[in-house]
């Protein structure tokens, strides 16, 4: 076996590596700040020389997202990137995209608001991510990343949940994990399909028609009420199949633990740290970190919740997470929430004083 290369990046880097190694079509983004490495990294490598990934700074998140809905209509394999106010700005297009059931990945690095806020670290958009920014009955599939590592590993990821579930899908990631720099083993390249792959593997792409068949038409519009009634009903039973196929999350020292800890991203990093200094102090405590915020891993919760004391959710945001647990729940245990705002990272010491608070 041929030995990995470990090399040292940022999580901004690591997205931007990853893409040209999965065979992307095509990034058209717009810089702002801390997401700004991607497209700077990808304008650095032009792998337009190399696979032929096209590479577009756009005029406008609006304008970006707009082009990514025009190639994933396409069966193209494209990604955009952006942080929390210009992700806020393409939600029109990602609800546009749900509802003609088109895959495509965003990636937002979050950074504090609400309006233009701080280009600090935050978790503030996890109800935008999850709820879905944009008007109707959808769902984002949504992968959050706690290293730089997962970064790498997510892109492929979530290109094929978005293909494989023609839907969205988003990788939440915060200015911790897209500016701090870690080892990473990049993922191997994919060759790009070639147009035949693609007309074949997405037959439903404008790209799809064959020589006895009209063009195919890739719209979210229906004027009939009973029409539109049989697409929504069509794209539940499709979020129904992702929920019961696609939940991901992992677990730390929860076999003895009598208070739970449920945190993801970066908060995920910080509570390790405050695990191992709760235990040494005698506090029995584990972790559950959802990697899949949505779905959301409602069952595991209320399983490994079952008989502790208590449920801490830590989110860098003034609570929003926290509804989905205590709904997980149901009233079982206590469930209480930590979080830091304004682009404060909390330190590891503070919420080990707020596990104390619920012994």
């Amino acid at each position: 076996m041929a030995e990995q290369e470990v090399t040292l990046m940022k999580g901004n880097e690591a997205i931007a590596h990853a893409a040209i190694r999965c065979g992307a079509d095509g990034y058209f983004g717009y810089p702002i700040t801390p997401q700004s490495e991607v497209i700077e990294t990808l304008a650095e490598l032009k792998p337009w020389e190399t696979t032929g990934m096209v590479v577009l700074q756009a005029e406008s998140e609006i304008a970006s997202i707009n082009m990514i809905y025009g190639g994933a209509g396409a069966g193209k394999r494209v990604l955009t990137s952006s942080s929390s106010p210009g992700i806020a700005l393409m939600q029109e297009g990602i609800t546009y995209m749900a509802g003609a059931e088109l895959p495509g990945v965003f990636v937002n690095v979050q950074r504090g608001g609400p309006g233009l806020g701080t280009i600090q670290p935050s978790q503030g958009d996890y109800f935008q991510a999850t709820r879905g920014g944009g008007n109707g009955d959808y769902n984002v599939i949504v992968l959050a990343p706690n290293s730089v590592q997962e970064m790498a590993d997510f892109v492929d990821l979530a290109f094929e949940l978005a293909f494989k579930y023609r839907n969205p899908a988003m990788i939440l990631s915060d200015g911790v994990i897209g500016q701090m720099m870690e080892k990473v083993v990049l993922p191997p390249f994919k060759p790009r399909r070639t147009e035949e792959e693609i007309i074949k593997e997405c037959p439903w792409a404008t790209t799809g028609r064959t020589k006895n068949r009209k063009p195919n038409i890739i719209t979210s519009l229906e004027l009939k009420p009973e029409a539109m009634e049989q697409r929504n009903l069509h794209l539940q039973a499709k979020y129904k199949e992702i929920q019961e196929k696609e939940v991901r999350y992992e677990t730390q020292q929860c076999d003895d633990a009598e208070l739970l800890i449920v945190a993801f991203g970066s908060a995920a990093r910080l509570t390790q740290k405050a695990i191992e200094i709760a235990r040494a102090e005698g506090i029995k405590v584990g972790l559950l970190r959802p990697i899949t915020l949505w779905p959301f891993p409602s069952k595991a919760i209320a399983e490994i919740a079952k008989g502790k004391k208590g449920v801490l959710v830590v989110e860098i945001n003034a609570g929003q997470m926290v509804q989905d647990v205590r709904l997980a729940v149901n009233g079982a245990v206590p469930v209480e929430q930590f979080g830091r705002l304004g682009g404060i990272v909390p330190e590891p010491e503070e919420i080990v004083d707020a596990l104390k608070k619920m012994m």
